[in-house]
């Protein structure tokens, strides 16, 4: 495995950390990095990577799928994950390595860019918990359905474009209170989709140096350019958004039972009854 090369001047730069400000937690928003060629992050390093981490940590398939396809619906491509990762540049694939924070060398940078945001993140919500990564390596014109993700989320390019179709975060009009709920009880991230939505997108578009900054659960979905991309997106979770995840998990027992909750408060609020109830009916075991 390639070491960890060290980062020998801030990858985010004054600018970016002052608009993050601006942004974090709620909006979506186009930031900069000066993250340089990293051997961790090459083709061959990265095939290395897909090729040691467990079956559960990584996805690779066709990079044409629709928009709002199912997840039970997306083929396999016929390759395996490093014949996916070196020959991206012409084989129609979207891949995807999870959770490399379990590899040390991808652990130690992903900390370092994590720590260079603290003085951003921690004022507005808090302790950075639970961080992860995920390296996207993507063919020429592929497709990331339309799904949402629960981490606070910052996407750098790193090769080739591409662009960031996006929603606001808790507009039931794009992904309805019963889509939140289903995920947070073990649902897939995939959403429904609706070509109506794309009049109401924010569209970021993306080069390597370019980074959007991702709100919890907005939907979005993904189209890359004219040529193969790498992507890097470093996530953490907060105190706030585990407490909106155990709300949603609490209003889909309560659907069980008959009612119709209401969609939990967005930041700064949350539903404290719910969550403290839910973390409680965990404990005993009464729900899973």
């Amino acid at each position: 495995m390639t070491a960890h090369q060290p980062i020998t001047r801030p990858v985010f730069p004054p600018e970016t950390l002052a608009t993050m400000a601006a942004l974090y937690p709620l909006q979506a928003g186009l930031l900069h990095h000066h993250l340089p060629d990293h051997p961790l992050l090459s083709i061959e390093a990265l095939a290395q990577l897909g090729e040691g981490l467990p079956a559960s940590e990584v996805e690779f398939n066709p990079g044409n799928v629709p928009i709002g396809i199912r997840p039970e619906d997306i083929p396999a491509n016929g390759l395996s994950i490093g014949e996916t990762i070196r020959t991206i540049d012409s084989n129609g694939s979207w891949a995807v390595l999870k959770n490399i924070e379990n590899v040390p060398a991808y652990r130690t940078l992903l900390m370092d860019l994590l720590g260079e945001l603290r003085s951003v993140v921690e004022p507005q919500t808090g302790a950075m918990l639970t961080p992860q990564g995920f390296v996207f390596i993507s063919s020429p014109g592929s497709i990331t359905p339309f799904h949402f993700d629960p981490e606070h989320n910052i996407l750098l390019q790193l090769r080739g474009t591409k662009v960031m179709n996006v929603w606001p975060s808790g507009d039931e009009r794009f992904a309805h209170r019963r889509e939140h709920e289903r995920y947070h009880t073990g649902g897939h991230r995939n959403l429904p989709w609706d070509e109506t939505y794309r009049e109401n997108a924010q569209q970021v578009p993306l080069g390597p140096g370019d980074a959007v900054l991702m709100p919890v659960m907005a939907p979005h979905f993904v189209t890359n350019g004219d040529a193969p991309s790498i992507s890097l997106s470093i996530t953490w979770r907060s105190e706030w958004s585990y407490r909106e995840s155990e709300a949603h998990a609490a209003n889909a027992a309560l659907r069980r039972i008959g009612l119709d909750p209401a969609m939990p408060p967005r930041w700064p609020g949350h539903a404290r009854v719910k969550t403290v109830a839910w973390r409680i009916a965990r404990k005993l075991r009464l729900v899973e």
